[in-house]
């Protein structure tokens, strides 16, 4: 079996990760002037594609 839908999840979590640390980063250095909802945009994004996915599953599963 190909697990390659696994590893792209893990590199995506990985980049999703690092993008908020470098949005955090600038946010606290005063480099931009965001809103923290801007700043933590790319996380809540995640989780909320994540969330939806599960509900899908949950409702479409036998």
């Amino acid at each position: 079996m190909n697990d390659n839908s696994s590893s792209n999840i893990g590199c995506i979590s990985v980049l999703v990760v690092l993008v908020q640390i470098v949005f955090i980063g600038l946010k606290l250095l005063n480099v931009i002037n965001w809103s923290w909802w801007y700043v933590l945009s790319p996380t809540l994004i995640y989780a909320g594609l994540w969330f939806i996915t599960a509900i899908i599953i949950f409702f479409t599963d036998d």
